[in-house]
């Protein structure tokens, strides 16, 4: 599947054999490029606004509390094996000891002695996307339309492979904007504008 084709004029259907990087000029764009690119992307937002509040990592967005940066950083860690692990490799999540932490329906505190280091969390997920890219990269288009493990009541969006892949980049950007009000309740300026 191309996100922007090469179309004849006779066949009127995109050039599905392209899988090669892209280069300048070059109009194609594969499936795998745009999820790489998506991945890259949000992780470096993520990770961006993330390390600019490592001096202030329990700063919740809002008065009323919220997802702190430090809490934000653990839960995509253990949300992206939840993802790559248990919904597309039928594997336990490899990351147990952080799942009370960090897993969904968990409470953020701002008592910092329950979290591990923010150079902890890195670590862990700079493990686990390189196994998602290495992963992503031996499959082919095919493959992210086959089924995962995820739990039927999960629904649609986490029945597929390639969902799954899409489902970890919709997700690590939505919770940048959490960092990002994390970022403005500290009275930091914005980065962009």
């Amino acid at each position: 599947m191309l996100l922007k084709g090469n179309v004849t004029s006779r066949s009127r259907q995109p050039d599905l054999n392209a899988r090669s990087p892209r280069s300048l000029g070059e109009t194609t764009m594969s499936v795998f490029d745009y999820i790489k690119q998506s991945l890259e992307a949000s992780k470096g937002w993520a990770s961006g606004l993330i390390q600019d509040m490592a001096d202030a990592p329990l700063t919740q967005p809002t008065p009323n509390g919220g997802n702190h940066p430090l809490w934000v950083l653990g839960h995509l860690v253990v949300a992206e094996s939840i993802l790559f692990d248990q919904f597309v490799g039928g594997r336990p999540n490899r990351f147990p000891e952080l799942e009370s932490l960090f897993s969904i329906g968990s409470t953020p505190t701002t008592d910092g002695s329950q979290y591990p280091s923010m150079d902890e969390l890195f670590a862990k997920w700079e493990q686990i996307r390189a196994d998602v890219v290495a992963h992503l990269d031996s499959l082919s288009e095919e493959d992210l339309k086959g089924s995962t493990h995820a739990p039927e009541d999960f629904g649609e969006m986490f029945g597929t492979v390639g969902g799954c892949y899409i489902a970890m980049t919709t997700h690590v950007s939505f919770h940048s904007g959490q960092v990002s009000d994390a970022r403005r309740a500290a009275g930091r300026d914005p980065l962009m504008a």
